[in-house]
């Protein structure tokens, strides 16, 4: 059983999840939010339970819950066997990233722009963690995770079915503007103040970098990767970028896709 905690992540759990949730618990104070995550739970189904702010502190051992938890089952991940790359593949692969923070802002950022598949190693990475989930703000009920054994044996696999690797290196001589990421590609980010491991950038096809006229050489992981996901969407649309958007409540609430928790 997995716990979510917070009002973002609740409500991307009922999208994703609906009256597979196990229980919704709402704190039973007078809160124009609260009541509006209420008549959610109720459209999507979901055993609805209203507790008082001490049992809330008590279940959510520590969390940010804002007023909202869940119960839910755990994170189906594929199956990195099934992840193969079609013509217009996009996929993300996390390179020993540790820090929980950036894994779930990178998840949420890989969800907005539609990516296939989030690859992570089983070891030396951050967990999936409640930790994660809230920095996702929800974002992960909608992501498509694999854990893998070995991260470079699964990139050359995908190299081997024609999907370009690219690994994401200071070094590289070319800018990722230059390469062409209309063919399916996999996005290879490596962990901050390390960077790619040796392997790894051996299974990559080609390596690449972003623009950086000014005097900072590196990017926090999490902001790398939004851009060149971002490079990779602005070249398959020409030179159109995609527009955030507005999510629509299925009760009819609205709330802004970067809506956060705080």
């Amino acid at each position: 059983m997995r716990l979510i905690a917070g009002l973002q992540p609740v409500r991307e759990a009922l999208r994703a999840h609906g009256d597979a949730l196990l229980e919704v618990l709402i704190e039973n104070s007078a809160s124009p939010q609260l009541d509006a995550l209420c008549r959610f739970v109720n459209a999507r189904g979901a055993k609805l339970r209203r507790v008082g702010r001490d049992e809330l502190d008590r279940l959510a051992k520590g969390a940010r819950h804002q007023g909202a938890l869940a119960y839910a089952n755990p994170l189906a991940l594929l199956d990195e066997s099934t992840i193969t790359g079609r013509d217009d593949f996009l996929g993300l692969a996390l390179d020993e990233l540790e820090d929980p923070q950036n894994f779930g802002a990178i998840t949420r950022t890989a969800v907005a722009f539609g990516v296939d598949c989030i690859l992570f190693p089983e070891s030396h990475s951050a967990p999936l963690s409640p930790a994660m989930f809230r920095a996702s703000a929800g974002a992960v009920e909608h992501a498509k995770l694999s854990r893998v054994r070995k991260l470079p044996d699964t990139l050359r696999r995908l190299s081997d079915e024609a999907v370009q690797v690219v690994g994401l290196a200071m070094e590289a001589d070319k800018e990722l503007a230059d390469l062409d990421l209309t063919l399916p590609t996999i996005i290879v980010v490596g962990a901050e103040g390390k960077g790619l491991r040796r392997g790894v950038k051996q299974a990559c096809t080609v390596l690449g970098k972003l623009p950086m006229p000014g005097p900072i050489a590196s990017l926090n992981a999490s902001v790398a990767a939004a851009l060149a996901m971002y490079e990779v969407l602005r070249q398959r649309r020409g030179t159109s970028a995609p527009s955030p958007a507005v999510e629509t409540g299925e009760d009819g609430e609205d709330f802004p896709a970067g809506d956060g928790d705080d």
